[in-house]
């Protein structure tokens, strides 16, 4: 109800109050005021049948119709409005007044043509000339879903961001973001940075840094989460995501394909990560091309990006929410549901494994040596390998699909070496070496040159003496 059909309802309702609540009959309530008995009779009927909204005073049903037009040429005029390619007014006006006028009737007006097309409701003007895509989006009825509560709808998402940095081999590239994030408390519950495009492994890899318990004691955000809330991106429909989920338990829910509705709360972190934080670092894509030179590392931005998660933005009040992010998911004294051991987890997200065989010195992998007491009586039997590609510091070995042991490599003990680290040194292992034997061979072929120059050279025979030379060129035998 408006203001003046408030206003309407409340005197009406107030002239009937004796009435309604006394008991006054509405003989005197008429006598009293300047009220007809059948206009009293009419308010007391819409009271008792609508409430207050039956004393509002109500408009005409046929507001905004043209009653003197017959419904066909309402039709048609409409149905023109209607029609692909969509036609201007006039050209409608046009068609109309020339078919009307055919038939021996009178042509609308323009003013009245127009007046019919202003009238059509914009959701069939959408339909009819945008398609069923652009009518969803501005007209269906939309739930806006909301988390119960901490760890109820978790979302999953990849950005490319806006910034250059500098790989292993200082060649520029544009890094990939893998977010986790809490719907209810907007906490991020992980975050990955990628040089390759996404995978169901980098998702993997994600999910478990999100469940498992961080090392860091600021960063509290942990657990299986009831519901995952992803879109229809290949790594998130992979069966590996499906088969994770299925076996933590998680419902996967995808958004609809075209229309990720509902995602609007990731996507506001990425924007607040690129606006508070991206844009003030060298190599940052401006409109037009990088601000600056870049300069950073993958590992450099990766810090930069956990200490604004951890210091900033999980501590300053979320606009949508009113509480920080980390105070709204530990409200109420929320515990987590966390898997029984990292190894656990381990079997279900690392699927990177291969079949290798424990040899006497341990298991090799990647031209590395792992180690491990537990390995001592598989010498000779066929385990299975799974492995971080991001940490090559150590692999976990089952047997039989039962966790066996966690086995280190020596040589990396004490540092962080990833498969990429281990990738490059084979190539430049094998380059060096590429570039020994092209050496070797130029040196060889120099000298079979010099070789093959002096046995082919032309030789002269030794100049007889002259008491051997013939006077003529006869040849004289012996008798002679």
């Amino acid at each position: 109800m408006n203001g003046d059909a408030d206003s309407l309802a409340l005197q009406r309702f107030a002239l009937l109050r004796p009435h309604l609540e006394d008991g006054v009959s509405l003989t005197v309530i008429a006598r009293t005021t300047s009220v007809s008995l059948v206009t009293l009779r009419r308010w007391a009927r819409s009271y008792h049948a609508e409430g207050m909204a039956g004393l509002q005073r109500k408009g005409r049903r046929d507001v905004g119709s043209r009653r003197s037009l017959d419904e066909q040429t309402t039709a048609l005029v409409q149905g023109l409005a209607l029609s692909v390619p969509r036609q201007s007014i006039a050209n409608i006006h046009r068609e109309v007044h020339a078919l009307i006028e055919r038939d021996g009737g009178k042509p609308p007006s323009y003013n009245t043509v127009r007046a019919i097309v202003k009238a059509i409701e914009p959701a069939m003007t959408t339909l009819a000339h945008h398609g069923a895509k652009a009518y969803a989006d501005t007209f269906d009825l939309l739930h806006r879903r909301e988390a119960e509560g901490p760890n109820a709808v978790w979302q999953a998402d990849h950005t490319q961001l806006d910034i250059i940095v500098l790989d292993e081999n200082q060649a520029p590239v544009r890094p990939w973001l893998t977010v986790v994030i809490d719907d209810f408390s907007r906490a991020i519950a992980a975050c990955r940075l990628f040089v390759t495009a996404p995978s169901a492994l980098q998702t993997a890899l994600a999910l478990r840094d999100a469940i498992w318990r961080k090392t860091d004691p600021a960063w509290p955000v942990c657990g299986i989460p009831e519901c995952l809330y992803t879109d229809h991106g290949s790594d998130f429909t992979s069966r590996h995501i499906a088969s994770v989920c299925a076996d933590l338990k998680i419902r996967l829910i995808f958004s609809q394909p075209g229309r990720p509705r509902g995602r609007g709360r990731i996507e506001r972190f990425f924007s607040t990560l690129n606006q508070r934080v991206l844009s003030a670092l060298p190599g940052y894509l401006a409109p037009g091309g990088p601000k600056t030179e870049p300069t950073l590392s993958l590992p450099a931005l990766d810090q930069l990006i956990r200490r604004f998660i951890l210091e900033d933005y999980h501590h300053a009040p979320h606009g949508g929410t009113g509480m920080a992010p980390v105070m709204r998911w530990q409200q109420g004294g929320f515990l987590p549901q966390i898997p029984d051991s990292l190894e656990q987890l381990d079997g279900l997200l690392l699927r990177v494994a291969r079949s290798r065989q424990v040899h006497r010195d341990g298991v090799r992998l990647h031209g590395l040596r792992y180690i491990d007491p537990a390995l001592a009586v598989y010498v000779g039997e066929a385990v299975t390998v799974r492995y971080d590609p991001a940490d090559m510091t150590e692999i976990r070995i089952y047997h039989d699909d039962h966790f066996l042991c966690r086995a280190i490599s020596p040589e990396l003990a004490g540092e962080t070496i990833t498969l990429n680290d281990i990738v490059q040194a084979r190539r430049e292992r094998q380059r060096d070496l590429r570039k020994t034997i092209k050496d070797r061979r130029s040196l060889v072929d120099a000298l079979l040159g010099q070789r093959r120059q002096t046995l082919s050279a032309p030789t002269t025979p030794p100049a007889k003496p002259a008491s051997q030379r013939s006077s003529h060129g006869l040849r004289k035998y012996a008798n002679e």
